[in-house]
């Protein structure tokens, strides 16, 4: 759960909901082949279930008020990664700050591998 406290109140949003935006924003980028697990928890899971899980490579953390968002990507060999991190970075801040209204610090998107087409 994320909490955050401003002049109107608290603010109380699941971390799966974040989750599910942000892997949905991230993955729809061009160049993205997929997200990747992030730690052994996620890794767990994801072999107990035996499907996707919704927080796969994402991790959200709350630090002052403001968002630090962790992207774990596979990108598509031959694309022009710079490119690619810039534009999830800007997609991504974009989409939380207007869905939620809080404020996105940082985007730190780590290229964990990457796919052939």
């Amino acid at each position: 759960m994320i909490r955050i406290d401003n002049h109107l109140g608290k603010i109380e949003i699941m971390e799966s909901y974040f989750a599910n935006l942000i892997g949905h924003v991230a993955s729809e980028c061009f160049g993205v082949a997929g997200l990747v697990n992030s730690n052994t928890s996620q890794e767990f899971r994801s072999a107990m279930s035996g499907k996707e899980i919704p927080d796969k490579g994402v991790l959200v953390k709350n630090v002052g008020g403001a968002l630090v968002i962790d992207l774990h990507i596979a990108v598509t060999y031959g694309l022009n990664i710079a490119v690619i991190v810039k534009s999830i970075i800007h997609k991504v801040t974009y989409t939380v700050e207007a869905a939620c209204g809080l404020n996105v610090a940082k985007v730190n998107v780590y290229v964990a591998a990457m796919k052939t087409q």
